[in-house]
């Protein structure tokens, strides 16, 4: 071996050591974790259907049988022309007779009416309806942070606190 064939070996070593030395340095000075400077939770509005059923009693108006009210308008006719011929004599009778059948025959028809439309059957009824039900549900977080001096932020599945973990330059995002 010659002298310049050590002196190449021993420079070689110094380069290889020195090189090693600036990378595990470097290595080192990285750093480990990146400052948390912000965490706001992103929400989404979640709408949930369910059925919401009651009982409930309801009034319906009978079925009318004389829709025309024959009925009342002629126990009304016949009531009032009695009572018109009970009143005065001779024409006048037969005015009033029939004056008070025509007023009892209309009175009849509004009274069967009224009785007709009050003629009502109560029944309970079970009756549902879908109501949305909603709620606020978290699906991320939006962390701003400080890594190397450098302001950034990143949207993670979880709150990373105060501090992120970073290796090899790179945040740690997942929550394993």
């Amino acid at each position: 071996m010659n002298k310049s064939m050590i002196g190449g070996i021993v420079i070689g070593v110094a380069v290889a050591a020195t090189a090693g030395s600036i990378a595990a340095y470097k290595k080192s000075t990285e750093p480990t974790f990146a400052e948390v400077l912000q965490v706001k939770p992103v929400k989404e509005t979640v709408r949930t259907p369910r059925e919401v059923c009651h009982d409930e009693v309801v009034t319906h108006t009978k079925p009318v049988q004389d829709e025309h009210r024959i009925t009342g308008t002629l126990i009304g006719a016949v009531a009032g022309g009695v009572l018109g011929n009970q009143i005065g004599g001779g024409n006048g009778k037969k005015i009033a007779t029939v004056a008070g059948a025509a007023a009892g025959g209309y009175a009849g028809n509004r009274v069967q009416g009224h009785m007709q439309d009050n003629d009502t059957v109560q029944n309970t009824e079970h009756r549902c309806e879908t109501v949305e039900e909603k709620h606020q549900k978290t699906v991320g977080y939006d962390v701003r942070y400080r890594l190397d001096g450098e302001e950034k932020t990143v949207r993670m599945d979880h709150d990373p606190g105060q501090a992120i973990p970073v290796k090899s330059g790179e945040l740690v995002l997942s929550n394993n």
